[in-house]
């Protein structure tokens, strides 16, 4: 222990002071001198202390696999790869082990990379199942492989040129932006598919390879486009969500929007090129496989124009029966559950114990056997196990894979105008949600159960004996409170020393009373019992505020079978109905999570239709055939739907985010149709015939593009293992709803096309009618 103790100052040179008292050690301690008797006797700390080193706090125990150690929490900054830094800390262990003394262990408790990496490991084999999935689509729909080739090459390239993009834009290879890969995968080949088959459509009219190359490029040049953009439009809003959903999913959209951008670019300019270099069609030897793929479309393509013809005559017909659709589909929509993440197993779960208010720490103190097993097993058998143990209340946990950390789902906070009212409402709040068989584990905030000793102080006979207060606070302090009075110095560095009385001499409150205290004016012994008054009273352990508003906290987890939008729907109707009118409800944690996340994505998605509305309308200059195209939307959400309710899955954010890319999606699809039948129609060809015509030629480039989209969802359909949790409601929502929608928009869009769209005019009308009064102008 060192001491200042000023400086020494010269004409030219200055010495600061320290003194060294010489207290390094123990020993140094016990041999400190702190009295003398009347006859010359020294009485030293250790005559009258127990002086020893240790921890500053013992209320707090780690162990590890029963073993006590010590644990150091290693946390990745905000802009850190995750990964690096586990892999980081993984080699330091390992080197660190090295050098470690016998008996001792050094072991990774927790290993966020661990859960991480196995995602990763089934994203990357769902990138390859969904790369094999779409060639085979297209290999069927082609019947060769060399024409299968000018598509399948286009995969590569934009996953490629994305990748680029990511690096550009600072993002790293990870989770979502794999994710965001898959599904481009199912994507990026729409547009060559769409321009090879046109291109193939005008060969086997005998156009020679170039001129079918271009001209069929052209012609589809303006629906590729289209098409490019409303998928655009549709994933960059994604990107801009706003708070922790931005950030969730940022990468993941602009990823998508990223590899749709450069696979046009590869459709209108590498798939011509490559078209043009094949022998002209009379020249191409068709193997059997081909030649019955070739007979195959053409007879349906046959039986689709001939029944399109039938169906034409009662447009109305089809309309209603989608119209009746659709109210099913809003009654499933109503009885399916909601949440705002499904719960992930990420290889760990949480276990608390806790013992009644005042219980000391070794009450608690007790071992736990290892259980090998899934994280949703472990707690429910925990929960059912832990529920039989008397003195304590416990409770299981899965942590929280997207906020991190760990806690109750349902984080219900009540505010009020004071403790003691939110006390009544949170009690009766809680009894009431113990009574709910799809809450468990209920709890608040507010115990008023913790045991305090309040002292009082008579202030007239400590005046009388001579005893202050500073000498009555400070005595407790010493004995009682762990009251630090210096610092000494081991090894270079500050440790704290610390006055407390022994254990068993404060135990009980008699402990407390047979203290004494000095008087100032007579120097004599004065028992503490003789001027103090003891209270022993129950308090609440906090005292919070939420919002700046007095607030306590009724927190609960999910039954199995139960979700948080049931949770979130049930405290809503309960608070309205059993507590007065000033209980304010809030929400804190996940289940705040669900409520903001639910209007923002919802807002979202009404944005993302109005922007692709907005994007057709200037593209066709109208607003009806955009109309006629949006068709498709509730007609994709309808599958999306039914698909959810067929596999029991909920509406959560992955859903959400599933269901506005549906949105360009089955946009393409109406595209499609509409752009080739006003083309038709602008050479002439009468209204009906122009879009029966435009259906059936557009039926192949139609399903292919559509199977190839909802097979490469089919590994996020089928997904297992890390991470499934969070694709497989994504793979659902793709897959069900593309299906659906192609089947009904092949039928939808012709007849509501014929309804509204007679008296339009085809895309280009207006501009070539500009350039004509301009050349008119200009002669």
């Amino acid at each position: 222990m060192q001491l200042p103790a000023g400086r020494l100052e010269s004409r030219t040179r200055e010495f600061s002071l320290r003194t060294e008292i010489g207290l390094d050690t123990e020993e140094d301690f016990r041999r400190l001198v702190i009295g003398r008797s009347a006859d010359g006797r020294v009485t030293r700390l250790g005559d009258v202390a127990e002086i020893r080193i240790g921890p500053e706090s013992d209320r707090s125990l780690l162990r590890t696999n029963g073993r006590a150690g010590v644990g150091i929490g290693i946390e990745a900054q905000s802009k850190a790869n995750v990964l690096e830094v586990v892999r980081g800390v993984r080699h330091e262990v390992d080197r660190l082990r090295e050098g470690l003394p016998k008996g001792a262990a050094l072991v990774i408790n927790v290993d966020n990379g661990v859960s991480i990496e196995a995602a990763i490991r089934e994203v990357l084999i769902a990138v390859l199942f969904a790369f094999i999935s779409v060639l085979v689509v297209i290999y069927g729909f082609l019947g060769t492989l060399r024409a299968t080739f000018i598509p399948a090459i286009t995969i590569p390239v934009s996953v490629i040129a994305a990748c680029i993009a990511i690096n550009v834009l600072g993002y790293s290879i990870n989770v979502i932006t794999l994710l965001g890969i898959v599904l481009a995968i199912g994507l990026v080949v729409d547009d060559s598919i769409v321009v090879l088959e046109n291109i193939h459509r005008r060969a086997e009219f005998d156009e020679p390879p170039l001129v079918a190359a271009v001209r069929g490029s052209r012609e589809i040049g303006f629906a590729v486009v289209a098409t490019t953009l409303t998928l655009v439009t549709v994933f960059v809003p994604i990107s801009f969500l706003p708070g922790d959903l931005g950030r969730l999913f940022r990468e993941f959209g602009l990823t998508l929007a990223a590899a749709v951008l450069f696979s046009a670019l590869i459709a209108l300019t590498l798939t011509p090129m490559l078209a043009s270099r094949l022998p002209p069609e009379r020249e191409m030897q068709h193997g059997k496989f081909a030649k019955l793929v070739e007979q195959f479309f053409k007879k349906l393509s046959a039986r689709y124009e001939s029944d399109l013809r039938h169906v034409m005559q009662r447009p109305l017909l089809i309309v209603g029966i989608v119209a009746g659709l659709s109210v099913v589909g809003g009654v499933t929509f109503k009885f399916l559950p909601e949440e705002f993440a499904p719960s992930q197993d990420i290889g760990r779960l949480f276990v608390t114990l806790q013992a009644p208010e005042g219980a000391s720490f070794e009450y608690t103190d007790a071992p736990w056997s290892e259980r090998k097993r899934g994280a949703k097993e472990i707690a429910a058998s925990l929960t059912k196990q832990l529920g039989t143990l008397q003195g304590v209340r416990t409770n299981t946990a899965i942590p929280n894979a997207l906020r991190g950390g760990w806690g109750s789902p349902v984080q219900a906070v009540i505010g009020g105008p004071d403790y003691e009212q939110l006390g009544e409402w949170s009690a009766k709040l809680a009894t009431l949600a113990e009574s709910n068989p799809g809450l468990i584990g209920v709890d608040q905030s507010y115990k008023p159960r913790k045991p305090q000793i309040r002292v009082a102080i008579d202030r007239d006979k400590a005046a009388d004996l001579g005893v202050s207060l500073q000498t009555v606070g400070r005595t407790l302090e010493t004995m009682l409170g762990s009251r630090i009075v210096t610092t000494f110095i081991d090894r270079g560095r500050e440790y704290n020393v610390i006055l407390q009385g022994r254990a068993d001499e404060r135990a009980t409150t008699t402990d407390l009373t047979n203290l004494t205290v000095r008087s100032d004016r007579s120097g004599e012994i004065v028992p503490l019992a003789s001027i103090v008054r003891l209270n022993e009273v129950a308090t609440p352990t906090t005292l919070s505020r939420f919002d700046r508003l007095r607030s306590v906290k009724v927190t609960a987890n999910l039954a199995e079978d139960y979700t948080m939008g049931e949770a979130v729907k049930w405290f809503e109707t309960t608070v309205r109905k059993e507590l007065p009118p000033g209980a304010t409800l809030m929400w804190d944690g996940e289940s705040a999570d669900y409520v903001r996340s639910g209007g923002q994505l919802w807002v979202t998605l009404l944005f993302a239709v109005l922007i692709v509305f907005l994007v057709l309308a200037a593209q066709f200059e109208s607003f009806v055939h955009p109309a006629i195209i949006m068709t498709t939307v509730p007609l994709a959400l309808l599958g999306a739907v039914f698909g959810l309710k067929l596999h029991g899955m909920s509406i959560n954010i992955y859903s959400q985010i599933a269901v506005i890319m549906l949105i360009g999606i089955a946009a393409k699809n109406g595209v499609l149709i509409v752009e080739f039948a006003n083309q038709l129609r602008d050479r002439g060809m009468e209204f009906r015939e122009a879009i029966v015509k435009a259906a059936a030629t557009r039926l192949r480039p139609v399903l292919m593009t559509s199977l190839c989209t909802a097979f490469g969802a089919i590994p996020f359909l089928l997904a297992t293992g890390a991470g499934a949790e969070q694709r497989k409601p994504i793979g659902i929502v793709v897959f069900y709803g593309t299906l659906l929608s192609v089947c009904l928009t092949l039928l939808v869009v012709p007849a509501v096309y014929s309804l509204v769209a007679r008296r339009t005019k085809p895309s280009g009308h207006m501009t070539r009618l500009v350039d004509r009064l301009l050349g008119a102008t200009t002669e």
